[in-house]
């Protein structure tokens, strides 16, 4: 869970700061939820004993059951491209991250949902699964809805050290 001091301190120095201070801002949210993905996906697999996934489709079901595993409500999972590489995880209504942080009135256009990409994309790595994730609709900016799609970029291939068999 992310803690308020952590994000402060990652933003207070924002104020009357240029934009550049503000993509620092986001690429840093992303790589906050990124290492928490990593973290918790050794914990999901140990705790719902599942197997290898065996097409996009079943990754895009255990993503959803992760987040109500975690934080106790799922998105849907819908819009589906044609050729089934891509899909949307649409919230609501509402915002998973709002719920659990307070945003300062001035940092109210940064896109927090980045930590939710950063999450989902360091859970699926580390499950040989490359992705691209962007966040199409944002609820915190005045949207209906939080929706994030996720395009599967490829699979990756276990990689030894150099030198080792």
């Amino acid at each position: 869970m992310m803690s308020r001091p952590r994000i402060h301190r990652l933003i207070e120095g924002l104020n009357g700061r240029n934009e550049w201070l503000q993509i620092v801002v986001l690429f840093k949210l992303e790589k906050l939820g990124y290492n928490i993905g990593v973290r918790l996906v050794e914990d999901f697999i140990a705790h719902h004993n599942i197997p290898r996934c065996l097409d996009f489709r079943q990754t895009a079901e255990r993503v959803q059951q992760a987040f109500r595993f975690y934080l106790g409500f799922q998105p849907a999972v819908g819009n589906w491209a044609p050729t089934g590489n891509e899909f949307s995880l649409i919230w609501d209504n509402t915002n998973p991250i709002g719920d659990f942080v307070e945003f300062p009135d001035n940092l109210r256009t940064l896109q927090y949902s980045r930590v939710l990409c950063g999450a989902i994309r360091g859970g699926l790595e580390m499950v040989q699964i490359d992705v691209a994730i962007t966040i199409a609709k944002e609820f915190l900016l005045g949207d209906q809805a939080t929706e994030l799609r996720i395009r599967f970029n490829k699979r990756l291939e276990d990689a030894l050290p150099i030198g080792e068999d």
